[in-house]
């Protein structure tokens, strides 16, 4: 072959110079005839050619554009959209009741210092990388306690569907959009009270409630969905069905990591990890990648189905299934394990004796915590039209008298009347 020495040397330097990898260039012959093999192993990551850059898909090359091109930018250059600026932003675009809220919590939970609670704002969001020093806050703190988090992500709803026969057959549906620190708490409640079914029983005159599924697998895998989705992609989307529970968010799994690794032992590796540091102050998640040993546990406690996951359309999905809804519909099962009336009305004369020595507040705070013993401080201000922060001061006075206490932790305990 005329040329051949420079052939090899001219074809894996164009290549390197054009898209940026090396590739294995041979003279090979057969038949009697010599010609050049090129080599070229799969790349993980997108390729640049002539400024644009793509990936591939299928049997074709796909251009990346938008949002996809801009965080695969920020990957690249090790940057995390929720640890960037936004200059405009000031600190009256922070809600006081969010930013209230975290303190509240990530106290109880021990894992922020004492400090916080005399500091000022400012200075805690520096401490947390949250606000730099020149006092710009991060896309982190506009998410987590925004006033208007679409005016930072416009997207950034988390949408709840009841669907029917099919994706066309929309029966009832929710958009969720309050700041992160909220937004938990707020999907659990919108699910406990349209989407989902709970058992009731009762211990003694004491009223149970119990989701069909392990609240606290379900509500790892929500806190999962929330910080680990792509902000500059489209709306977290949950669709519930008879059968089965599809929670969806845009952004795949980091290169390093298998579906098959996350089941098991893997590293903590967040998209955001200054939303995700926050959840964990707070108690919402574990620091050390054991979000899915603890919904493989929670699941396989309640002898249900582990969820599965996939990644999929360019995100991660969770499929729960409904086995409890299944047995309530076909007949199996009763979401009310005792249908003694007595009882309720014996329990409901002790929540109104009990009431009567309280403030008016204080009293139906009580009411629903007999109604509903899983009620959060967040769903508890939305019926008393209180700030959670309020809500949880009356708590503690409730417990300090003895009218009520606490069993199991934060998240995934519940509350009970003393007798």
């Amino acid at each position: 072959m005329k040329d051949a020495t420079s052939l090899l040397q001219d074809i894996p330097n164009k290549i390197k110079n054009s898209l940026g990898f090396l590739a294995d260039v041979n003279l090979l012959s057969k038949d009697g005839k010599e010609y050049v093999a090129v080599r070229v192993n799969p790349q993980g990551n997108a390729i640049s050619y002539e400024g644009k850059y793509y990936v591939r898909s299928g049997s074709t090359a796909q251009e990346l554009r938008g949002h996809q091109l801009a965080s695969f930018l920020m990957q690249k250059a090790k940057l995390h959209w929720d640890a960037l600026t936004r200059p405009k932003a000031k600190l009256r675009d922070l809600d006081d009741e969010a930013w209230n809220y975290f303190i509240t919590t990530a106290l109880e939970n021990k894992r922020l210092n004492k400090s916080a609670q005399s500091e000022s704002k400012e200075t805690v969001l520096r401490k947390l990388n949250l606000m730099t020093e020149d006092g710009e806050l991060t896309n982190a703190a506009l998410m987590l306690f925004g006033k208007d988090i679409e005016r930072w992500s416009p997207l950034s709803a988390f949408r709840i569907g009841r669907f029917g026969v099919n994706q066309a057959d929309l029966i009832i549906h929710d958009n969720i959009v309050c700041p992160l620190v909220l937004m938990p708490d707020a999907v659990i409640d919108t699910l406990r009270t349209k989407y989902l079914v709970s058992t009731v029983g009762y211990e003694g005159l004491h009223r149970n409630e119990t989701l069909e599924m392990p609240e606290d697998g379900l509500r790892e895998m929500i806190c999962n969905a929330i910080m680990h989705r792509d902000y500059l992609g489209t709306f977290i989307h949950m669709r519930v069905w008879a059968d089965r529970i599809q929670l969806w968010n845009e952004g795949t799994l980091p290169q390093s990591i298998t579906i098959e690794k996350l089941m098991g032992d893997h590293e903590s590796m967040p998209r955001n990890p200054l939303i995700a540091k926050a959840f964990y102050l707070m108690g919402f998640i574990e620091n050390w990648g054991r979000g899915y040993e603890k919904i493989r546990n929670a699941f396989e406690e309640a002898h249900l189905q582990v969820p599965t996951f996939e990644q999929v359309r360019g995100g991660f999905m969770a499929t729960i299934q409904r086995e409890v809804f299944q047995k309530v519909q076909s007949g199996q099962m009763t979401t009310e394990k005792t249908t003694n009336n007595s009882v309720v009305n014996i329990a409901e004369s002790i929540v109104e004796n009990i009431a009567e020595k309280l403030s008016a507040t204080q009293a139906q705070i009580v009411k629903i915590i007999w109604k509903h013993p899983k009620a959060t401080a967040l769903s508890i201000s939305k019926e008393v039209g209180i700030a959670p922060r309020n809500v949880q001061v009356h708590l503690m006075k409730l417990q300090a008298q003895g009218i009520i206490r606490r069993v199991g932790p934060d998240k995934g305990g519940h509350w009970e009347i003393i007798e």
